[in-house]
């Protein structure tokens, strides 16, 4: 099974990107989903989380409170680390169970921390999505309805867009329009039919 990682900076357009490879078929598996689905109600890593952190990273509900906890992990290495200690594994396990079922030519997997973890390893190329800094904060902020000083501490945790460029296989440039970002991923795509 070919498996293709695709990665990039928050705010870069990896979902955009991913959407329309499941137009053309192919199958996508999402660490960010994976992520969430090891942390759903009920799941001891929620427990732990929740033990570690206070009760104040849970919503009313009880389901994670992911603003909160960003909070809290962003701007303190040591709690993120004990964050990705506990997750990582579950979230590996995850991921592998869903590439484990996958039927499409060959698998997506999306990640935007592909790079900076030892989930790079699962995959024969890799995708970077690629746009400036600027574009990374004004889309991400937008979106998510976090400020600006968020999404730049979250930039700055991330692997650098150097780094992140030096390690591609491929680079989708996503400053362009919706179709010129699809006309870069059709040609992919018909790079990795041949590949399988």
């Amino acid at each position: 099974m070919l498996v293709v990682g695709l990665t990039g900076g928050i705010g870069s357009g990896k979902t955009a990107a991913s959407d329309y490879f499941k137009v053309l078929g192919i199958d996508v598996i999402d660490a960010d989903i994976a992520s969430r689905v090891v942390v759903e109600l009920g799941q001891p890593a929620l427990a732990a989380i929740a033990e570690h952190f206070g009760s104040d990273v849970l919503l009313t509900n009880g389901e994670l409170n992911r603003a909160a906890l960003r909070e809290k992990i962003f701007t303190d290495p040591q709690q993120k680390q004990w964050l990705e200690d506990l997750l990582h594994p579950l979230i590996g396990a995850e991921i592998d169970r869903q590439l484990a079922a996958v039927t499409s030519p060959y698998a997506l997997f999306v990640s935007p921390l592909l790079l900076e973890t030892q989930q790079s390893l699962r995959c024969d190329r890799i995708i970077v999505v690629d746009v400036d800094v600027a574009t990374q904060v004004k889309r991400a902020s937008s979106r998510d309805n976090n400020s600006e000083a968020m999404i730049r501490n979250i930039i700055n945790s991330q692997m650098s867009r150097a780094d992140r460029l030096s390690r591609a296989d491929d680079i989708v440039s996503n400053s362009g329009s919706l179709a010129e970002l699809h006309q870069q991923i059709d040609r992919l795509h018909q790079r990795y039919l041949k590949l399988v």
